[in-house]
């Protein structure tokens, strides 16, 4: 059967939806790309915020409204919130909650009937891998969380914290790399937690898949600035696992973050950010910030204001405060109008903008790795593709290449050559040497 994935929200999301369809084609079913062509729709919903849900409950209609003869099967955190009237939307054929995604699709196989025998039953050792992604996979090693942030709903929609055993892990892994993936993602609702559950940590994880995987990068997705194992910037002595962590900090006051019931302070998150620029040689740094909590006066948004310059991040996302019924901040006092969040954001994306223009510029003139995406885009030049990718501590490059040469999927060294006119990515220059090896590869 032919089946559509698709999601909203974050990165353990997208790591759900590439899971499923390596699994999905390693029985033998097609992992489409549009959901026209689909026999069975599998929607993974966010919750996040009630702008989320929305937005999940719309794209299901839409969904519907595309192919209405194809099966629905919706999960994810907002059907795990609302599963009834994730039930009773037009179309849905079958609701998954986040507590039995792990059986997702044996659920889709066994509990939906479509008239189609998989195209590749007859050959039930053959290995097949979802092509959405060929380069960089998401792996979720674990799922839920134990800490109780009040602005948070994933911890309720999520459930308590399991992970995926190390054995497990490095079988996906070592997978992903005979199949031709370049690069692993390790994600999670709370990573820095993994293996609390199953007598292990994240640093035990991350060495043993750099000691028996040969996939030729590993990185880390978003951590929470806690619960990190001692001694863990250790792990970057290996050039393999890449030099680039994202440190959700949400807020650069004290007193903000104790009504957020955050696990860390200011200070420490400082100390750690700055362990770490000592420990690994060209790390980038990037975070999270909530702006507008409620209750967050000006002196706090001062404090934060403050915190951010004085740390300096590579980049940050930057969210305004929205009420989640559900948590316990959207019944704390205080809450902030729309136009003070307005202005709070537009001055800290002011602020960001100049620190990621300061963060890129210490790498012009540099050469760093990059894992060149996608297929290639024509150039105005004629005899010219554009290639874009990332560096290994993770800044968007862009090159023009001979259209003889292909980049997708290869790691090559590139010259950063200047920042970009849209002051977000670098043109860079890539070897002869690796122009003329590629070019060869596309002909072999």
């Amino acid at each position: 059967m032919n089946v559509f994935l698709t999601t909203l929200g974050c990165r353990l999301n997208e790591a759900e939806i590439s899971h499923w369809g390596r699994a999905f084609e390693s029985r033998g079913h097609t992992v489409v790309r549009v959901p026209q062509a689909a026999q069975i729709m599998v929607i993974n919903t966010c919750a996040v915020t009630s702008e989320a849900a929305r937005k999940s409950r719309k794209f299901i209609n839409g969904l519907h409204r595309l192919n209405p003869d194809a099966r629905l099967v919706v999960t994810g955190c907002y059907s795990e919130l609302e599963p009834s009237v994730a039930a009773s939307l037009a179309g849905v054929d079958l609701v998954v909650g986040n507590k039995a995604k792990d059986l997702l699709v044996d659920e889709v196989i066994d509990n939906i009937d479509v008239d189609s025998m998989p195209v590749l039953a007859e050959q039930p050792d053959s290995s097949h891998v979802y092509r959405e992604a060929r380069t960089r996979a998401f792996i979720k090693v674990q799922d839920g969380c134990r800490n109780r942030c009040t602005f948070c709903i994933v911890t309720i929609a999520r459930g308590d914290e399991r992970s995926s055993s190390i054995e497990d892990l490095v079988t996906e892994v070592n997978a992903l790399a005979t199949n031709g993936y370049r690069e692993a993602v390790l994600t999670g609702v709370h990573l820095g937690g993994y293996g609390r559950d199953i007598g292990t940590d994240l640093y035990t994880l991350v060495d043993t898949l750099l000691r028996e995987t040969n996939i030729p990068r590993i990185r880390l997705s978003s951590l929470e600035p806690w619960d990190l194992p001692e001694g863990f910037a250790k792990l970057w002595s290996d050039p393999r696992l890449m030099p680039h962590l994202h440190l959700p900090l949400q807020s650069g006051s004290d007193s903000v973050l104790k009504r957020m019931a955050r696990r860390c302070s200011v200070d420490s998150f400082g100390e750690l950010v700055s362990s770490f620029r000592a420990t690994i040689p060209g790390v980038t740094i990037t975070t999270d910030l909530i702006v507008g909590f409620p209750g967050e006066t000006d002196e706090e948004w001062a404090e934060t204001m403050s915190t951010v310059q004085r740390i300096r991040f590579a980049h940050m996302h930057i969210f305004s405060y929205s009420r989640r019924e559900g948590t316990t901040a959207a019944r704390m006092p205080g809450h902030l109008s729309k136009n003070v969040r307005r202005a709070r954001s537009r001055e800290m994306h002011a602020l960001a903008s100049r620190m990621k223009r300061e963060h890129l510029e210490r790498f012009v003139g540099t050469t760093r790795d990059v894992l060149w995406e996608g297929s290639g885009e024509p150039t105005l030049e004629p005899s010219g593709t554009r290639f874009f990718g990332y560096t290994d501590n993770y800044l968007r490059v862009a090159t023009i290449v001979p259209t003889s040469t292909d980049l997708k999927n290869r790691i090559t060294g590139a010259k950063l050559a200047r920042i970009a006119d849209d002051g977000h990515h670098f043109a860079a220059e890539v070897a002869t040497s690796d122009l003329a090896a590629a070019a060869v590869a596309q002909v072999c």
